[in-house]
């Protein structure tokens, strides 16, 4: 037990460098996680020792090792997130009968990761692996009303896409129906992506409390009347609460 509070100082100094713009000298990893500069030149001797750290010379810097990156790397061979979120999706398809999915963002795309659907169900083109116009999809939706505003306006600097003719045509329309999406805590599409079907969904977080995936359920418009989508949304909510709580994250924390 001797060896935990090492080992949290040195997760500490991973998490830093993983969260800077760059390599970072050693007197500011000290100050931002209140070491002694003596502790933390021994801590980085010893992580770049087994590959976790390397020191730049020229540039008197820290950056993150080779051994880190072959670590983020078994993360994405693992896939844990799709993983964890799976027996969701399963138990929210049980709940109400619809296809299930889990997206993530990838740039200005929602990048579907998994699909779950009950038997003979209509097919949609959401599947695993597809990328679609994130500003159109609720996952996508669900996951950017959570960020900045300046990043929103980053992810689109140019015109916005539609496939149907429909949906927020500017970025200041988008962020208003953004807006709302985030005070409301779920995300809906509306023959968006596909005429006849419309999607709810909402937004897992991270140990940041930044938005890490989306939980939707996606259905036949005839089926579930706009009226319903309140009560589709609760199971949709609380898949997505679920995977935040095993992520081990949180919502962000809204400044008064």
């Amino acid at each position: 037990m001797s060896q935990v509070p090492a080992a949290r100082r040195a997760l500490a100094v991973l998490t830093l460098l993983a969260g800077s713009a760059g390599p970072l000298p050693a007197s500011s990893i000290a100050r931002s996680l209140g070491l002694p500069r003596s502790s933390t030149y021994h801590l980085l001797a010893e992580m770049a020792a087994d590959g976790f750290v390397v020191y730049l010379p020229e540039e008197r810097r820290w950056g993150l090792g080779v051994a880190a990156f072959e670590i983020g790397s078994a993360y994405l061979r693992h896939g844990p997130i799709e993983r964890l979120a799976r027996p969701l999706l399963r138990r929210l398809v049980d709940r109400v009968g619809e296809i299930a999915q889990l997206g993530v963002l990838h740039g200005a795309e929602t990048l579907y990761l998994l699909k779950e659907q009950p038997p003979r169900h209509a097919t949609v083109v959401t599947d695993v692996g597809v990328r679609m116009p994130a500003q159109l999809t609720a996952s996508g939706r669900s996951m950017l009303a959570q960020l900045p505003p300046a990043q929103v306006r980053a992810l689109f600097p140019g015109p916005l896409v539609d496939r149907t003719g429909q949906g927020p045509a500017t970025l200041s329309a988008l962020r208003r129906e953004l807006a709302g999406d985030a005070r409301r805590g779920w995300s809906v599409e509306d023959g968006l992506v596909t005429e006849g079907f419309a999607s709810i969904a909402a937004c897992a977080f991270d140990h940041t409390g930044h938005p890490a995936a989306a939980i939707t359920v996606t259905f036949r418009r005839d089926r579930w009347p706009a009226e319903t989508w309140p009560r589709l949304a609760g199971p949709v909510r609380r898949a997505a609460a679920d995977l935040t709580g095993r992520l081990g994250g949180h919502p962000p924390v809204i400044s008064s």
